[in-house]
């Protein structure tokens, strides 16, 4: 356990008080407590626990916008996972407070969530505060850490480091959103200089970490056995006709292979290929064509045909995702010509 503390000095007692509350007074019946300065990087961190494993990329400010893309958090199981996470801490978050209730409850906060006691969460519940924020943020980053270490097999205790990092997004399809500072870190490229004049001898043509970074990502094409082969007719008997009947397009081996892909709502395992619905997509006691589907779980499946307008608030809109999925298909090869 670990916490950060502000200190109430008695100078002329010699004395130096705490007060860090029930849920870390654990921390000081353990014997000897080890003490040191607050380092500059601790600053935007709310007084309270820290994450129990020392993790460098928590507090690396270059990390900052990874982590607040909702894409990261849905690879690493969406806010659902967060919250039930947080169940597992049988204690409250908000340091504020003289009395904590025994019952306990999550609140939602951007940029993630924190546990309150129902007291607690009864006062802040409509409030929006830095502080508040900071301790959803803590949690935040340290689930989405917990979650890569996790899901890359590694034990809790582990510090996650900038390659092991980058290549779980990798493997959850997300290298496209890896900043070129931090690609290039994670592959021991020097720093870019930035000179203000520089001669042309000078400059040395070189490809962005980025591009690097995502071209190994992708398998070669011819490493991939394409799933769904098109063949293009420019002169098929329909476009001739002023008004051809609609024929909807089937193709059961494409959309066996879309279930088997990760959900494009949470990147946790598909279960269903979902036919694009709205849009001027399908229409009544029809669907989709089966060249326009994405795979979603049975939960993001049942949450967007819930309410199709709240899903794509939360996860961007079904063309996004079907045209992200499209162009993934493309590169590695499944959808290929014929």
């Amino acid at each position: 356990m670990r916490a950060l503390l502000t200190p109430e000095i008695a100078p002329k007692m010699g004395i130096v008080l705490f007060r860090p509350g029930p849920e870390l007074m654990p921390l000081f019946k353990r014997g000897r407590v080890l003490l040191e300065s607050e380092p500059e990087s601790y600053a935007r961190f709310a007084t309270g626990e820290l994450p129990a494993a020392l993790q460098p990329l928590a507090i690396d400010p270059q990390m900052q916008s990874v982590f607040d893309n909702e894409r990261v958090l849905s690879a690493a199981g969406g806010l659902v996972a967060l919250e039930n996470w947080l169940e597992g801490k049988f204690s409250c978050q908000w340091p504020l407070s003289d009395y904590h209730d025994g019952n306990y409850t999550t609140l939602r906060h951007r940029p993630g969530a924190l546990r309150l006691c129902w007291h607690c969460d009864n006062q802040l519940r409509e409030q929006t505060t830095e502080r508040i924020a900071g301790i959803a943020r803590v949690n935040l980053v340290s689930w989405i850490l917990l979650a890569a270490g996790r899901d890359l097999g590694l034990p809790p205790e582990h510090v996650l480091s900038l390659p092991e990092f980058c290549w779980w997004m990798v493997t959850k399809d997300l290298a496209d959103i890896i900043p070129e500072h931090l690609a290039r870190r994670a592959l021991r490229m020097p720093a870019e200089p930035h000179q203000s004049v520089m001669r042309e001898s000078e400059i040395v043509p070189a490809l962005p970490a980025t591009s690097i970074l995502q071209s190994k990502a992708r398998l070669p094409v011819e490493q991939v056995k394409p799933v769904l082969i098109l063949h293009a007719d420019p002169e098929s008997p329909e476009s001739f006709l002023l008004r051809p009947k609609r024929r909807r397009w089937v193709n059961e081996d494409y959309t066996r292979w879309v279930k088997t892909q990760p959900c494009e709502g949470c990147r946790r395992p598909a279960d269903d290929p979902h036919h694009i619905v709205g849009h001027g997509m399908g229409g009544t006691a029809t669907k989709a064509h089966d060249l326009f589907v994405i795979p979603l779980c049975r939960e993001c499946h049942d949450e967007l045909h819930a309410g199709v307008s709240a899903f794509e608030q939360k996860h961007g809109t079904q063309l996004e995702m079907l045209l992200r999925f499209l162009d993934r298909a493309l590169a590695i090869g499944v959808i290929a010509k014929a």
